[in-house]
């Protein structure tokens, strides 16, 4: 029996048994937050454990890294939509030690594609399309900074409204302390083109 079948039989019960009840809330995050989280499988359970978020608290975003790699990808747009129509109010960068981001680099990720049967052709393609892999494949070497720098992407979006705080934390992938790294509140400095 594979993983998604006993997920299914899992789910069967689940609901035959109305365990769901204690789940309901509305789309509206009762805390008017929005959290950008990397996607370790550690942090399914430690991380809103550690900030004592219950379902419907906030809004998960979750990808490798907890980056926003792209002003105008798909992190970005979902943090924007959270502000805009689900009325978030504060955003948390939360990314953590440990993370196998650190250190990621193109030359080493292609040859897992490369082993897994990925064709050279096809990453030739991918470069001669003006695709820099180099730059869309490497991590980054320390965790903090990186938050700083996610942090401060997010901040200076043309959309991001100015008084929608945005904090960066970095958390511990077995104890669950956290470490400010950026506090929206205090450190906040006006994007370019919305100088005092």
């Amino acid at each position: 029996m594979g993983v998604l079948n006993e997920i299914l039989d899992y789910n069967d019960k689940f609901v035959a048994e109305g365990r769901y009840e204690r789940f309901f809330t509305n789309k509206y995050p009762e805390r008017g937050l929005a959290i950008l989280s990397c996607m370790d499988a550690r942090m399914v359970e430690l991380l809103p454990s550690a900030l004592g978020l219950k379902n419907g608290d906030a809004k998960l975003i979750k990808n490798a890294g907890a980056l926003v790699s792209h002003p105008w990808g798909s992190v970005m747009r979902s943090l924007l939509v959270a502000v805009f129509e689900l009325k978030v109010t504060e955003i948390m960068v939360v990314a953590h030690y440990d993370c196998g981001m650190r250190g990621l680099n193109a030359g080493s990720f292609l040859a897992h594609a490369d082993a897994f049967g990925i064709p050279e052709d096809r990453i030739t393609t991918l470069r001669n399309a003006g695709i820099d892999l180099d730059g869309w494949l490497t991590g980054f070497d320390d965790v903090e900074d990186s938050v700083r720098h996610t942090v401060s992407l997010i901040r200076r979006h043309p959309l991001m409204p100015d008084d929608v705080a945005v904090h960066g934390l970095v958390i511990h992938p077995a104890t669950g302390k956290l470490t400010l790294v950026a506090d929206g509140r205090t450190e906040c400095p006006l994007p370019p083109g919305k100088q005092a």
